[in-house]
C-alpha cells in the first residue's frame, strides 16, 4: 500500500465498498453531529466524505486538525445510506470510515476561505494565491488551460507543424510596446530585451527551409493591464508558414480553434468553418469596431445623405464640416417610456457625446425631436436604410468618421444590453482583412505604419509605386471570437527591395531599416520563401472558454493591474552589489513635496 494514499480523493465508487482504503489531501470542511465527525478530504481529483465515530480512538485527532490542513485517512469504504447520498459528487455514494489518521501539515488559521463561495479582493486573492488556487472555480479553470495546451499542440502536430523554443533573451525593438530590458553583466551599459513576441525569429524560421512551425510561446510588454490582457507576459500560440497565401493561413489554422471550441465548448455552437471575413473598413462601419462581437445582432448604418441639407440643422451644419451620421437600430423600443431615451442620452453625455438623438417609429408615424425637424421622404429614408419597422427606434451618432464609428460602436453595445440581444450562448468567430497599410498621425501629420510594418502590401512593389500610401492595404488580418481579438497575422513582407521601400514611405531611410531589423533582413537576402503566420493568445482563449470575464481568472499566478506579483513580492529592490556588477547607478524620481496648509 503507498505510504499516503491507495486512491485519489474523486476515484471511489459503489463497486468499492467493503474494500480498505488509504487517502490524502485537504481537509475541505468539517461537520460534527455530536456522535459522528464528518470531514470532506479534498485533492486536485475530487472531494471524499470520511466518518469517524466518536468511540474511536482517532476521533479527537480528526476534530483538532483546522481546515486545510493535510492529512492521510486510512479506512473501509461504506455505501451511505440512502437519504444521504449525494450525486452531485461523483464520490457521492460511499464513505470512508476512519480508522487511522496522520497529519502530514497542520495549517494554520486561514486568511481567505477555500471552502464555500465567499468573495474576496484581488489582493487578498493574490497574496494568497495558493490558498485561491485550491477553490473549485479556479482549480477548474487552470486545469482547463492546461488541457486546452495540450490539444492545441495535438492539433498543430496533427496539420504538420513542428515545434521550436525561440530565444528569451534578444534584442530590443524600437516598434511596438514598451520592452523589459535585461542589463548585461559581461557587456556594461547593454541591454537584452524579453521577447514581445518571437516575430523576427520565426520569420527566420522559415527562411532557414522549415516549412509549418509552432510553439506556445511567452511574451513581455510593458504594457498597462486591461481586463482581457495581462500586465508583464502573456502565452500565445504562435506559429509561421511557409509557400502560403492569406487563404493557405485561414485553411490551416480555423479548424484548429473551431475544433478546440467545439472539445471545450461545452455543446455551445460554434462558428462553422470558413470563418466570416469582414474587410476591415465595412467592420468599421457596420460594428463600429475592428474587433466585433457578432452574437449581437444590431448592424450600424451610414444615413449622411438623409440628414446632408436638412432641416435638422445641428447635423446639417456638422455634415458640411465633415461629419459624418450612423444610425444604430433598436427593435422593439419604440414603447419604451421617455426616462428609458432620457437615460441613454445623458449617458451619451457621460461618455463625451453631445447627446444621443433617436427616431421612434411607431404606430405607423415617426415621434421624437428629430423626426419633427426632418421631411417625411428623409425620414422613410432612414427607416429603409437601417431596415426597422413599426415599434422599432433609431438612434444617431453625427461626428468625425473616426471617432463617429468608435462612438457608434459603444451605442450598439449599449442598445444590445439594454434590449438583452445578445446571444451568450455561442461562439461567435471571424476574420478581419485587408487593414490599411499606413495611417497619417493626426498630430504630425507622417504617414505612419497602421499595423505591422512587416506585412506584404496588397500589390506588393506597384502598390508602393504607383498608389496613394492611404489606400495601399495589407496583407493582415485578425482573428476575432465574441468580441475578443484572439491574433494579429499577416503574409510577411519577404522580399528586400519591398521592405525597403514599405518602409522609405513611412519616413525610414535604408541605414535606418538595416540598423533596426538587419538580423532578418539579412537573411532575406539569402533566399526567403513567401510565409505568414499569426498567433492567437492562448489567456484570451481560455478566458473565452471558462467564461471569465477577466483574464487574470485563467492565469495560475497572475500579477494586479499595477503589474505587481503580490504573493512573491515583485518588483522588489535589490541589493547593491547586484547593481554594481550590472554597471547600474540608479536615478529614482524624488518623492513629490507635499503640500502644506497656510
Amino acid at each position: 500500500m503507498n505510504q499516503y494514499r491507495t486512491h485519489t480523493c474523486g476515484a471511489l465508487r459503489q463497486e468499492h465498498a467493503g474494500q480498505a482504503a488509504r487517502l490524502a489531501g485537504w481537509v475541505h470542511r468539517k461537520r460534527d453531529h455530536g456522535n459522528l465527525l464528518f470531514v470532506d478530504l479534498r485533492d486536485q481529483y475530487g472531494l471524499t466524505q470520511c466518518v469517524v465515530d466518536i468511540s474511536s480512538p482517532v476521533f479527537k485527532a480528526l476534530e483538532a486538525v483546522r481546515p486545510e490542513s493535510v492529512v492521510s485517512v486510512t479506512g473501509k469504504v461504506v455505501p451511505r445510506s440512502a437519504e444521504t447520498i449525494n450525486d452531485k459528487l461523483a464520490t457521492g455514494r460511499i464513505e470512508l470510515v476512519v480508522a487511522e489518521v496522520e497529519v502530514l501539515s497542520e495549517a494554520a488559521v486561514l486568511p481567505m476561505q477555500v471552502a464555500g463561495e465567499q468573495e474576496y479582493t484581488e489582493e487578498t486573492r493574490l497574496t494568497y494565491r495558493f490558498l485561491d488556487l485550491r477553490r473549485e472555480k479556479m482549480r477548474d479553470n487552470i486545469l482547463l488551460r492546461s488541457q486546452v495546451i495540450a490539444s492545441i499542440r495535438r492539433r498543430m502536430w496533427d496539420a504538420g507543424f513542428v515545434e521550436f523554443q525561440t530565444p528569451i533573451l534578444t534584442a530590443s525593438s524600437p516598434e511596438g510596446a514598451r520592452d523589459f530590458l535585461v542589463p548585461s553583466r559581461i557587456h556594461p551599459g547593454k541591454f537584452y530585451a524579453l521577447p514581445q513576441a518571437p516575430q523576427q525569429f520565426k520569420q527566420l524560421i522559415m527562411t532557414s527551409g522549415f516549412d509549418r512551425y509552432f510553439q506556445i510561446a511567452p511574451c513581455f510588454r510593458d504594457e498597462d493591464s486591461r481586463a482581457d490582457r495581462s500586465p508583464g507576459e502573456f502565452y500565445q500560440l504562435d506559429f509561421e508558414m511557409a509557400f502560403v497565401t492569406q487563404d493557405d493561413v485561414f485553411d490551416t489554422i480555423a479548424p484548429v480553434l473551431q475544433g478546440l471550441f467545439v472539445e471545450f465548448g461545452k455543446g455551445r455552437p460554434v462558428t462553422a468553418t470558413p470563418f466570416p471575413r469582414i474587410p476591415y473598413a465595412e467592420a468599421l462601419l457596420k460594428y463600429g469596431s475592428d474587433k466585433p462581437d457578432l452574437r449581437n445582432p444590431l448592424l450600424i448604418t451610414d444615413v449622411t445623405e438623409a440628414f446632408k441639407g436638412s432641416n435638422f440643422g445641428l447635423f446639417a451644419r456638422n455634415i458640411e464640416k465633415g461629419s459624418v451620421v450612423r444610425a444604430i437600430p433598436a427593435p422593439k423600443s419604440a414603447d419604451q417610456p421617455r426616462s428609458w431615451f432620457d437615460k441613454l442620452n445623458e449617458w451619451a453625455r457621460e461618455q463625451g457625446a453631445g447627446g444621443l438623438g433617436y427616431i421612434q417609429y411607431k404606430d405607423g408615424e415617426a415621434r421624437g425631436p428629430i423626426a419633427k425637424n426632418l421631411d417625411p421622404d428623409r425620414v422613410a429614408a432612414i427607416k429603409t436604410a437601417t431596415g426597422v419597422s413599426d415599434g422599432d427606434s433609431v438612434f444617431f451618432v453625427c461626428d468625425k468618421e473616426t471617432a463617429a464609428a468608435k462612438f457608434a460602436g459603444h451605442v450598439r453595445t449599449r442598445l444590445c444590453d439594454e434590449l438583452n440581444l445578445l446571444d451568450r450562448n455561442q461562439f461567435a468567430f471571424c476574420w478581419i482583412v485587408d487593414f490599411p497599410m499606413y495611417e497619417r498621425n493626426a498630430d504630425t501629420g507622417q504617414i505612419e505604419f497602421s499595423h505591422n510594418p512587416f506585412s506584404m502590401p496588397q500589390g506588393a512593389m506597384e502598390a508602393l509605386e504607383t498608389m496613394d500610401p492611404l489606400e495601399i492595404k495589407a496583407f493582415q488580418y485578425d482573428i476575432v471570437c465574441n468580441g475578443v481579438e484572439l491574433s494579429s497575422g499577416a503574409i510577411r513582407n519577404h522580399r528586400p527591395d519591398i521592405m525597403y521601400k514599405a518602409f522609405e514611405i513611412a519616413g525610414y531611410s535604408k541605414a535606418d531599416v538595416e540598423a533596426r531589423f538587419g538580423g532578418m533582413l539579412n537573411a532575406f537576402k539569402y533566399g526567403a520563401p513567401p510565409h505568414g503566420g499569426s498567433a492567437p493568445g492562448i489567456d484570451r482563449i481560455v478566458m473565452l472558454l471558462a467564461d471569465e470575464p477577466n483574464i487574470r481568472e485563467v492565469i495560475i499566478f497572475p500579477m494586479t493591474g499595477k503589474a505587481e506579483d503580490l504573493l512573491m513580492q515583485a518588483p522588489n529592490d535589490v541589493m547593491p552589489r547586484q547593481l554594481k556588477e550590472l554597471h547600474i547607478k540608479l536615478d529614482l524620481p524624488k518623492p513629490v513635496a507635499k503640500e502644506t496648509g497656510g
